[in-house]
């Protein structure tokens, strides 16, 4: 099955691809997948014995560009489509014992130019509405490929939560006349939530964290979209998540797991969710981590009522990323 059938009690649609069951989970290293091809060894995925970056599409999708027909025939209450876009792999290293937090930031400088390379190739299909590049870290996330890795989702229609973030942002530029984004960098830069100040982008943990140490990384340019950085802005925003993600690292005194999105203006779609102008281009990671040997779980009201309930207050995190950011060696 590989279908979207629509949910009329959220106004969403929700993905089916029972494939997915059968996909790689957890190999040894010796058979990973998303390692190089060595002489004499296994074919994988990639097959070049060394490479810096590598792209390509992920063989166990949720959404494709020739999705078959639905198992089901939908209704005028619950509609049914084919689950049509796209799904890619983004391998950033060959080195599986390494992370994002540890491949320095020159090979995050290219990651960057990969996301946007990709972004606007996507974008470019005029049945896609939204592209989203994230990265899922550690088990404690579930992840079951442990080769550092991301992905990138392109969706025929504008997801929920950019969805909200958009209509959200508009609300704010009719009451006045803002951009909701740039109102946030305006009052976080110099404050107390800070974690590290880049010439282009500010990181800081959002005075409304869901995750105990959640990190922001905000343009401070109104820019919608990676594509529209300039070589200056995308060597800033390397510098900045690198040093984010390695004073992870450091205050907590282990490979950090957590979850990484891109946040950028909608690339298609209708209504004003679909209102490129009103998208504002941020990241947000989010560890489950709320102390040594404590996972912060999305339980009932986070479940039920998409009501966050956290563990520790922006203005007690920050100073304590803030301090580890600082006095991590970020390699180069």
């Amino acid at each position: 099955m590989s279908e979207r059938r629509y949910d009329p009690t959220h106004d969403e649609w929700v993905t089916f691809a029972t494939n997915r069951q059968d996909r790689t989970y957890k190999p040894a290293a010796a058979a990973c997948p998303l390692c190089p091809t060595r002489p004499g060894g296994p074919e994988t995925e990639i097959p070049r014995e060394h490479f810096e970056v590598a792209v390509f599409d992920n063989r166990f999708p949720s959404l494709t560009a020739t999705p078959p027909a639905p198992d089901i025939a939908g209704t005028d209450l619950v509609p049914v489509a084919p689950a049509y876009g796209h799904c890619e792999v983004v391998v950033f290293t060959d080195d599986h014992e390494a992370t994002l937090a540890s491949v320095g930031t020159a090979r995050v400088r290219v990651l960057v130019d990969a996301w946007a390379d990709r972004f606007a190739a996507l974008a470019r299909d005029p049945d896609i509405a939204y592209v989203l590049p994230f990265e899922n870290k550690g088990e404690a996330v579930g992840v079951t490929l442990h080769h550092p890795h991301g992905q990138i989702y392109a969706y025929p229609d504008v997801p929920p939560r950019p969805s909200r973030e958009q209509r959200a942002a508009a609300k704010h530029r009719g009451r006045t006349g803002r951009c909701v984004f740039c109102d946030v960098v305006a009052q976080e830069t110099g404050g107390p939530r800070v974690v590290v100040e880049g010439t282009h982008f500010l990181a800081g943990v959002p005075p409304w964290a869901r995750f105990p140490y959640e990190i922001d990384i905000w343009s401070r340019d109104h820019v919608g979209t990676l594509p529209e950085l300039d070589a200056a802005a995308r060597d800033d925003l390397a510098r900045v998540l690198a040093r984010v993600l390695a004073g992870y690292d450091a205050f907590f005194g282990f490979r950090t797991s957590y979850l990484l999105g891109i946040h950028s203006a909608p690339v298609g779609g209708t209504g004003p969710e679909a209102d490129p102008t009103l998208g504002h281009l941020h990241l947000e990671i989010c560890p489950p981590h709320r102390g040594e040997g404590k996972l912060k779980y999305l339980a009932g009201s986070e479940t039920f009522g998409g009501a966050f309930l956290t563990d520790v207050a922006p203005e007690v995190a920050a100073p304590r990323l803030r301090a580890a950011a600082a006095d991590v060696e970020v390699p180069a």
